[in-house]
């Protein structure tokens, strides 16, 4: 006797036994073993994770814009080794390509919210597939679920904004190549005369080109790349009213591109991930937007609310060779960022510029090291980083200093007398743990000091 399980076209396999001559049967203990056949298949159906592939159905009430929450993990996969950093995957809606998504945050289940754009009323198909071509060649199956998918109707209160959230294709020379990778979006509300902006700014994990690593983390306190990509402006009645990208040398132009919908189309164009209103590649990327509020904080409090950006930046920069041991300014390498001490401060720096240092137990450590285009030139609120000298933790820091200095002359023009610099609050001084989360801030300040260039710096002590 022999069984033989046929096709899967419905839910339930069927079984069917025979004999070898053709005459069919069968005995209780035959009966009683096919039951118990059936019942072990369906178990491990129903026990099985989705491996590569997904697909679901959901119904919608009302036309709007929809958003997915992916929830998935990839066997083997670490953004950190070669070879192993993600899997990508291919997301379709209604059988139309809508975006790639590389499930670069490992093995563990993670939520990934992207946008699928503007959907009718009724029901639509949602599709998941693994895309061999642009996945890791060593990284494992991925198990993948959609736990839910949200729609957003124009009577609520973010629906013009996620109707208007850039699609950003990819850099050519990102595809593949797990570098670069925008790995948040977020907008802002700014009031206008004529009505509000929406302004629409990306997280991308590192940048191949612009500013050295080293010097990053001095006067921006990371090593990931955040760009202003687009903003619009809308009337009170909805309209739009003008529109703007920034643009390679980072200029801001109108925007007179493509359109999706209301979702202006933009390619990531240069090394430093400026944008451009056409491009080569096909490939896209639409990370769900989510509002933030940057009053009093910095642009990097944003990777605070999502924690795992630190660890995917980090492991990009040991993936790319760029943290050394003890490594020297000017090299374009850092030492393990979990030994840094991250500062966010705000004031108004003007014409001056503004370093920070660590008082330790036998010395001061200076953001700067020496350089003085290491040194911050920005108003508002700034994050530096100071990387620790080998021995010495965070429970060593007794204080901290805000120096101002004068701005070295700029080809070969004397310049100008540096103003005071404003110092209003001290907002975080912290680590980064074993998981590269940030941890518990070490002092917190506010109120007013003037900071002389060349003179006294502004000291608070560090318990």
């Amino acid at each position: 006797m022999a069984c033989r399980v046929l096709g899967e076209s419905r839910p339930q396999r069927r079984i069917f036994l025979w004999a070898q001559n053709g005459r069919v049967s069968g005995s209780v203990e035959i009966a009683t073993f096919v039951i118990a056949l059936l019942l072990a298949v369906a178990s491990v159906q129903a026990a099985a994770p989705a491996a590569d592939t997904f697909s679901t159905e959901f119904t919608v009430a009302a036309a709007g814009e929809a958003i997915a929450t992916v929830r998935a993990g990839c066997a083997r996969c670490d953004w950190g080794e070669a070879g192993r950093e993600a899997a990508a995957v291919r997301v379709s809606l209604d059988g139309r390509y809508s975006q790639h998504l590389l499930l670069a945050r490992g093995e563990a289940a993670a939520d990934y919210r992207i946008a699928l754009g503007p959907v009718a009323a009724g029901r639509h198909r949602l599709t998941i597939d693994r895309d061999p071509a642009l996945s890791a060649h060593d990284a494992g199956p991925a198990t993948i679920d959609v736990p839910d998918v949200s729609i957003r109707v124009r009577s609520d209160s973010d629906f013009i904004a996620l109707s208007m959230a850039p699609i950003l294709h990819a850099r050519p020379n990102t595809v593949g190549k797990f570098t670069d990778l925008p790995l948040l979006m977020w907008y802002e509300v700014v009031p206008t005369p004529r009505g509000r902006q929406y302004r629409y700014s990306v997280i991308f994990s590192n940048e191949d080109g612009g500013t050295e690593t080293d010097r990053l983390m001095a006067t921006w306190g990371r090593t990931t790349d955040i760009e202003f990509v687009y903003g619009v402006e809308v009337g009170e009645g909805g309209q739009i009213l003008a529109e703007e990208f920034q643009g390679p040398g980072h200029e801001v132009p109108a925007f007179k591109g493509q359109h999706e919908a209301r979702h202006p189309l933009l390619w990531v164009s240069t090394d430093n991930n400026m944008v451009s209103e056409t491009g080569p590649t096909r490939i896209r990327y639409a990370p769900a937007a989510v509002k933030f509020d940057l009053t009093d904080v910095s642009r990097e409090a944003v990777m605070d609310a999502n924690p795992w950006i630190y660890a995917i930046a980090s492991v990009e920069m040991r993936r790319e060779g760029k943290i050394v041991d003890n490594a020297p300014p000017g090299r374009n390498a850092i030492q393990d960022p979990r030994r840094f001490v991250y500062i966010e401060a705000c004031g108004v720096v003007g014409n001056a510029a503004l370093g920070f240092a660590l008082g330790l137990r036998d010395q001061w450590v200076p953001s700067d090291r020496g350089i003085p285009k290491y040194r911050i030139v920005r108003d508002g609120c700034f994050r530096g980083a100071i990387p620790l000298p080998a021995g010495a933790v965070a429970h060593d820091i007794r204080a901290l200093r805000v120096m101002a200095y004068e701005r070295p002359p700029v080809d070969g023009q004397r310049a100008t007398a540096a103003n005071p610099i404003k110092l209003t609050r001290i907002n975080k001084v912290f680590t980064l743990d074993d998981q590269f989360a940030p941890g518990p801030t070490l002092v917190r300040w506010t109120g007013a000091a003037t900071i002389d260039a060349g003179g006294a710096p502004f000291e608070i002590p560090i318990p």
